[in-house]
Order: structure tokens, then sequence, then C-alpha cells
């Protein structure tokens, strides 16, 4: 189904989801010192939460943790004539489960000293699917 403000074709949440398991690299949109702020991560999917590493003692650390965050991810031709977007909102939370919290980590650093898991659990997710049509 279209949507009515010109971004394409909505997706549902099973679609949105899909998606998401496509990428690795996201944007945490978080507040840090009352004002807003974005970082990409390199991020999975673990069931329906979106799961990322991040330094301990770093702002998105600080900002994101046991707050409500968005998260965004998108994949676009060069052309920027198809693609697709995936926002989320959540509320961000450690990630325990040390098994999966080492796939998340797709960072190519070697240590993993100093660092944290979050997970964004779905809680509203929404999408669109773009292309520009035959001519």
């Amino acid at each position: 189904m279209a949507d009515d403000v010109g971004f394409g074709l909505l997706l549902d949440r099973a679609q949105c989801l899909a998606l998401l398991r496509t990428a690795s690299l996201g944007r945490v949109i978080f507040t840090h010192r009352a004002m807003p702020a974005v970082r990409p991560v390199r991020f999975t999917v673990v069931g329906e939460s979106v799961v990322f590493a991040v330094p301990e003692g770093s702002p998105l650390y600080a900002g994101a943790r046991d707050a409500v965050v968005a998260f965004e991810a998108d994949d676009f031709a060069d052309d920027l004539g198809a693609g697709w977007f995936v926002s989320l909102l959540g509320r961000a939370g450690e990630f325990r489960d040390s098994s999966a919290a080492e796939i998340a980590c797709l960072c190519p650093c070697s240590s993993r000293a100093g660092r944290r898991f979050l997970q964004i659990p779905v809680e509203a997710i929404t999408g669109h699917r773009m292309a520009c049509p035959a001519e």
C-alpha cells in the first residue's frame, strides 16, 4: 500500500524486521546534554530487538541506556532511485546474552574491553520501500 506522504510503499512489521536483518549499519538517535544526537552503529537483529556494541563511557551509552531512543537503517541504490528505510522506537537497555552479544559486535577492533551491548526492543516500527517508476 502506498502511504499518503509520498515515501513509497508502506511496509508492515514483518517486512521491516526482515529488511533490518539484511543491514549491518544503522543510526541511533538519542538525547545528549538535552539535545538530539545521532551515532552510527554496527548492529544485528536478535528476535525483535536491535543489538549493538558501544564503549561504556561514551555519550551514546550514557544517553541511550534506559531511555526511549529511535533507530534507523536504510539501503538505497547509488542513484537514489530505489531503496528502503526502516525507523523504530524503543527503550534501550543492557543486552546480557553474551553469546549473541559477540555476534552483535561486528566491529573489526581486536579489543572488546570496555564495551557494553545495548538492545532496543521494537515498540513501534515503520518502513517504506521506494522505487522510481519506469519512464
